[in-house]
């Protein structure tokens, strides 16, 4: 199959998969909301990054050796889980408290640290290197020069990048955020739920 062929079927499952609400997505839109645009946007480059790293591991057969070396995966399934079980707990606390934010406070949350909450995020989650490795294995040929593959990651890169700052710039529109403060605590307790039904998917899921 020709990369003409293959670049719609593989740019079309990741958006689904990049746009649908998910961790990463309810994430990168409570930060904007309740942090601001400028970190909304890093936390949003922080997930980018991770999924393009996965994407890259994915394309280059990282991917297959990983699957190959199962206690890998555990490792990664088991600090996901925990980590996503965690912002369940903030976000819980958040819900409960009039005064806190899900994240952190706006003043002590720099740029950088918005990026690595974004990037961690991203990074633990194992499903992602099974769904990259799923992807190109279906939409790329094991022949596909190293020229082809850069294309497909750089495709699926810049994809993932306009649905995360997209997301970014929505929710952090002031019109947004006077909405989101008055349902924040809802919302904290909505995205608590998502996060802890997400760690424990996570932590019982069969990856091998």
């Amino acid at each position: 199959m020709s990369l003409a062929v293959n670049l719609p079927i593989i740019l079309s499952a990741a958006f689904i998969a990049t746009a649908s609400p998910g961790p990463a997505t309810l994430a990168v839109a409570s930060m904007s909301m309740g942090a601001g645009r400028r970190r909304g946007v890093a936390m949003a480059c922080g997930v980018v990054t991770g999924s393009l790293t996965w994407s890259a591991a994915a394309a280059l057969g990282l991917g297959a050796i990983m699957l190959a070396n199962a206690w890998i995966l555990e490792v990664i399934r088991y600090l996901g889980a925990g980590y996503l079980l965690y912002l369940a707990v903030k976000s819980a606390r958040s819900a409960v408290s009039p005064k806190a934010l899900t994240f952190s406070a706006v003043d002590d949350l720099t740029w950088g640290g918005a990026y690595r909450k974004g990037l961690v995020l991203h990074l633990t989650n194992p499903k992602a290197i099974l769904f990259f490795g799923a992807l190109y294995s279906i939409g790329v040929p094991p022949s596909a020069p190293m020229g082809t593959l850069l294309v497909v990651i750089a495709a699926v890169g810049l994809q993932s990048a306009a649905i995360f700052l997209t997301y970014a710039l929505v929710f952090s529109s002031i019109r947004v955020a006077r909405g989101f403060a008055r349902i924040r605590r809802l919302f904290d307790g909505l995205l608590a739920v998502a996060f802890g039904y997400a760690g424990f998917k996570v932590l019982t899921a069969h990856l091998r």
